[in-house]
């Protein structure tokens, strides 16, 4: 995992979807690959492959995962964003995370849905 640095980021009125997905999406690939090779499980070769795969995100995992985003937003998320029981792959963590943290980003900032 990173260490999470704030960085006052300029005044932003667009959440950052692509740069918080691309974050999440590589630290999530590089959690399952980790797991998965303690496991001995296989794994596609390529990361959309595995983003679809069938391959269980722990909750405190993607808590942990968190700090790579929080650099992004600017502020720190807390762990509710984050589903009790976990996702079913990567794909359907950040499906679901993403709406939980721009909710957070715009409370955060004063942007009305």
């Amino acid at each position: 995992m990173s260490a999470t640095v704030f960085v006052s980021p300029p005044a932003v009125a667009v959440f950052p979807t692509a740069q918080v997905e691309a974050a999440l999406r590589q630290e999530l690939v590089e959690v399952v690959k980790t797991e998965a090779a303690m496991k001995g499980m296989t794994l596609p070769s390529d990361a959309a492959g595995i983003c679809q795969a069938p391959v269980p995100v722990d909750s405190l995992v993607a808590v942990a995962t968190l700090t790579v985003v929080e650099g992004i937003v600017g502020f720190e998320l807390p762990d509710s964003v984050v589903r009790t029981g976990g996702y079913d792959s990567v794909d359907k963590a950040i499906a679901e995370l993403i709406p939980q943290i721009e909710a957070k980003w715009k409370k955060k900032n004063g942007v009305k849905s």
